[in-house]
């Protein structure tokens, strides 16, 4: 009955991406909704933007071993990025009137940084896609003894389907219903497992303090981590084009910021249901976190709960993780369509062309993806290092892009180049504090000295 229950789940949402597919008629319908979406729908699809396995799965396994000072990254620098989002770039961004991402820099450097950017924009997508086939993958394997990859090859071809043909309308009209079944299906489990351990103080005081702590200890190293566990999500995933596409969906600026404030909100919110679940697991069946943590919850679920209830759980995880994969698949396809493809080929592309780029683009990108979620399968990492791809490359561009005028192309270029060498030189030869920090600040100074010496010209701005 669950088996059938999950097969009817992803019928329904294959139906509905078919049906979003009517909208679509030209790539700015396909790749941002037509700009339309009221704020509803916008909340509801900034919401899903990471609320998936890193944050079902992802962290609340970390949060078993390492307590809430392990998951800063998320929810908690999840959380961040949207208000940071809403509060210094969606309207900028919005009244650009921009395609993706990546037209950003065409705009505001010239097209050699358009397709240096964008070559620095779409790869990380392809660790962030596979982190979410994976969690798909273990849920099938759990439920049907499937093995994982089998799972993960099937949960593929679902969602690259929907998107495939729904682009962002079938994204943002699926990811409102999902937001709903994560919403209930979560609450719901929580409440239960609250009731059967006592209640929610109970659960709580069995907790060891250390386990919920929050801030760092006064100490340099200590602190430096803390704060790089903030920026990985916080500001690395600022410069991403899946936040972008979700914001830049809405049918206004004024939206658009809404939007980005009422996600931060509902995502710090609802994630703190999984690690309540997670305490909850420990407390009542501390059998079922041993072996691999990320599988504690649906083995929980599926071992001492109702089948109503496993039906709004394993409901709830798919919807969560579906949602996410689907518009993860689209950022770089856009990226790579609308700003590798289309500046190759001379800007000789219709607009009819561009979109079936962009959706051969897809299956491309999906098919990469699928391939790295059969050899690897911390999620955590995966989503984790996407972030710090976009960190150390791309933000400070964006950032000094928009915010400074003197920013010019060769600082841009150079802090792009600057920062990812300087992180992975960093992770190779390691040092005390996270690779992250110092490939961040290289990338920022490098930006502003480089600007400072080979200002904007006429002739070197293209």
């Amino acid at each position: 009955m669950l088996l059938f229950s999950i097969v009817i789940y992803l019928t329904i949402t294959v139906f509905i991406g078919y049906w979003a597919s009517s909208k679509v008629k030209t790539s700015g319908d396909f790749m941002l909704a037509g700009r339309s979406l009221p704020l509803i729908l916008s909340s509801s699809a900034l919401f899903a933007t990471w609320f998936g396995s890193e944050t079902v799965f992802g962290a609340s396994s970390e949060f078993l071993k390492g307590g809430l000072y392990s998951v800063i990254e998320d929810p908690f620098g999840a959380a961040l990025c949207l208000l940071l989002f809403g509060l210094f770039f969606a309207r900028k961004l919005y009244n650009m009137n921009l395609l993706t991402l990546g037209d950003f820099f065409k705009v505001r450097f010239g097209k050699r940084t358009e397709l240096v950017a964008s070559v620095f924009l779409a790869p990380p997508y392809v660790g962030y896609i596979a982190a979410q086939l994976v969690a798909m993958g273990l849920i099938l394997n759990v439920v049907t003894g499937m093995e994982t990859w089998h799972g993960v090859v099937l949960s593929a071809l679902v969602v690259t389907f929907y998107t495939y043909i729904g682009g962002m309308w079938a994204i943002s009209i699926t990811d409102f219903i999902q937001s709903i079944i994560i919403i209930i299906g979560l609450a719901v489990l929580a409440i239960i497992l609250a009731d059967k351990a006592g209640g929610f103080m109970n659960v709580l005081q069995s907790v060891p303090k250390e386990n919920l702590q929050f801030f760092p200890k006064p100490e340099w190293e200590e602190v430096t981590t803390y704060l790089a566990a903030w920026s990985v999500l916080g500001l690395g995933s600022i410069p991403s084009q899946d936040v972008f596409q979700r914001t830049m969906s809405s049918n206004s600026a004024s939206t658009a910021v809404r939007s980005c404030y009422i996600a931060a909100l509902l995502y710090l919110t609802v994630a703190m249901l999984p690690l309540f679940i997670s305490l909850c697991t420990k407390h009542l069946y501390p059998d079922q976190i041993l072996g691999d943590h990320q599988l504690a919850l649906p083995n929980m679920v599926l071992a001492h709960t109702t089948l109503p209830i496993q039906v709004l759980f394993f409901g709830s995880l798919l919807s969560a993780i579906m949602s996410t994969t689907s518009s993860a698949i689209l950022a770089p396809a856009a990226i790579f369509s609308e700003n590798l493809l289309k500046p190759l080929s001379g800007g000789k592309l219709t607009d009819k062309q561009l979109l079936l780029s962009t959706r051969v683009s897809i299956l491309v990108f999906a098919t990469i993806a699928t391939i790295m979620a059969c050899v690897r399968s911390n999620i955590y990492e995966l989503v984790g290092e996407s972030s710090i791809l976009s960190l150390v490359s791309l933000f400070a561009p964006l950032v000094f892009g928009l915010y400074w005028k003197k920013s010019s192309s060769y600082g841009a270029m150079s802090a792009m180049v600057a920062g990812l060498s300087s992180w992975i030189f960093f992770r190779v030869f390691e040092i005390s504090i996270p690779s992250l920090v110092p490939a961040t600040l290289i990338s920022l100074s490098t930006l502003v000295i480089v600007s400072l010496v080979y200002p904007d010209t006429k002739e070197n701005h293209g």
